[in-house]
């Protein structure tokens, strides 16, 4: 699987990332964030959600507590998943994971997908960098659109 690694040196440069990625993004996709806590995936899941509605005020609260945070779109529906609290894949059901495919999936924490990781994700590994807000991004999937990243 083909894989980039980029250096985000702040915020800036994650939303803009983000922003890419929600560009190229369509009903049926899924983006995998992984990382440490405060490696910015809720970050990079916010710049996402704005980019893709065309609102940079859209209020997008962490979906820690609620699991699942669903969003309309211009080009469909978009649900932000926090798997954090989750035991496992068998939790799944309940949140609707199956009918949210049908849309745009971003998902923290996808290893407690378990076997219900999506094949064709992009994922996205995010990790803490030298100064404060930097990051480090290394991307795998999407064979046709990561080079466009």
């Amino acid at each position: 699987m083909e894989s980039r690694t980029l250096h985000l040196p702040d915020l800036a440069a994650t939303e803009a990332l983000a922003a890419r990625v929600a560009a190229l993004a369509r009903p049926g996709d899924a983006v995998l964030l992984s990382g440490p806590l405060g490696a910015g995936k809720s970050a990079f899941a916010r710049a996402f959600l704005r980019a893709a509605s065309g609102d940079a005020a859209l209020e997008v609260p962490s979906p820690t507590f609620t699991l699942v945070q669903s969003y309309d779109l211009p080009r469909g529906q978009a649900h932000h998943f926090d798997l954090w609290r989750l035991s496992g894949p068998s939790d799944l059901a309940e949140l609707g994971w199956d009918e949210a495919r049908a849309g745009i999936v971003l998902v923290e924490w996808p290893e407690r997908l378990g076997p219900l990781a999506p094949p064709e994700a992009l994922h996205v590994a995010l990790s803490p960098a030298a100064a404060e807000t930097a990051r480090d991004a290394v991307l795998s999937g999407w064979p046709d659109r990561i080079a466009r990243l």
